[in-house]
This record gives C-alpha cells, structure tokens and sequence, in this order.
C-alpha cells in the first residue's frame, strides 16, 4: 500500500499530525511547487506525476518484466491522506484523472469552503470547488468551529464527493493547534480504508 500525504495551502509543519504521520508510515508527502500562491492546475499536474511514478518505482526495485507488467494494472494500492486544501486536490485531481482505479480510498481532513467570500485571494484559482461524487471510498472529518468552513458546507462537501462522514467537534482548523498530537482516531480511520 501506498499512502500520499497532501497537505494544505502553506504545508503542514513539524507538528502537524500529517508530519508526525509521515515519519511513522511508509508514507511520501506530495511536496508542491509552490505552497504561498497554489495554482489548482499545477498541484493536480505534481499529484498525477507521484501517482505515475509509484509504478515507476516499484518496478525498478522488481527489476522483472513479468512483474513490471502485473504492476501497471494493479489497483486499489494507494491511499490520500489530504487535509484542508488538499482535500479539494483530491476532488478536483479525480474529475480529470485517468488513474482513479488506482485509489483505495481517501481520508479528507477539514475541507476548506471554497464557496464563502472570505477564501482567501491566494487561492483563486481553486473557484468553483469541484464537488463531483469520488469514485473512490473517502471518509470527510468535519468540526463544528473550524475557522475555514462553518458545519453545514461542510457537510455539503462531504455529501456531494460520496464520502462518509465524521464530525470531530469542536477541534478547530483539525491541526497543530487543535490539541490532537499524531491523532489517533485519524489512524483508526485511516486503517479502515486501508483495510
């Protein structure tokens, strides 16, 4: 199993659960080009890029044609773990990918509301949110005072890309500062999925 971690506008720092994740699975983080101004066109081209080169990867370490060829039709080994922006990552990578059969699942970790005017200016590019159903199991994890997306979007979201939902409470932007360390009730999560 693959796990991609897709952090959100800005990145997530050291103590963030998705770093403190990233040094405790066999987990790659998607690491963009430009985390100040995200360019939506640009990061779904960088996540396609990492979800192509897993194949690439893998049969360099087999270094056997046979197996070469059995992994470029595997499915179902890779999973997301987004949070925030990224979450609209995995949206709006899905409605243009062609390597959708590829994901097991996703766990989607306070989607922003790209709909409210306050969004910030730096992330135009992102408007309209893509709220198509996922092809793919997702599981959306909500709370009730993140400061980015008030409860009802949020829950909108969730049902417009098919995910199951959670909601946290009140556990504010679902980060560093919401008190939640490496967050093991995501890890609970994130082991359904995978299984």
């Amino acid at each position: 199993m693959h796990y991609l971690i897709l952090p959100g506008w800005q990145n997530s720092g050291p103590a963030h659960w998705q770093s403190l994740w990233e040094a405790q699975l066999p987990a790659q983080r998607v690491m963009q080009h430009d985390w100040m101004r995200p360019l939506r066109g640009d990061w779904i081209t960088h996540l396609e890029d990492h979800v192509l080169s897993i194949n690439e990867h893998s049969a360099q370490e087999t270094c056997r044609p046979l197996a070469q060829k059995a992994l470029k039709t595997e499915e179902r080994d890779i999973i997301f773990i987004a949070h925030s922006l990224g979450c609209h990552l995995v949206a709006a990578w899905a409605a243009l990918s062609k390597q959708t059969h590829r994901i097991k699942g996703a766990l989607l970790v306070a989607p922003p509301d790209g709909i409210r005017e306050a969004f910030p200016p730096e992330l135009k590019s992102w408007r309209p949110p893509v709220l198509h159903k996922l092809s793919f199991p997702s599981i959306c994890v909500i709370s009730s005072n993140d400061p980015f997306c008030d409860l009802q979007p949020g829950k909108d979201m969730a049902a417009a890309w098919g995910s199951e939902l959670l909601e946290l409470g009140d556990k504010g932007h679902i980060n560093a500062d919401s008190g939640i360390g490496d967050w093991s009730q995501g890890r609970e999560l994130l082991a359904r999925l995978a299984s």
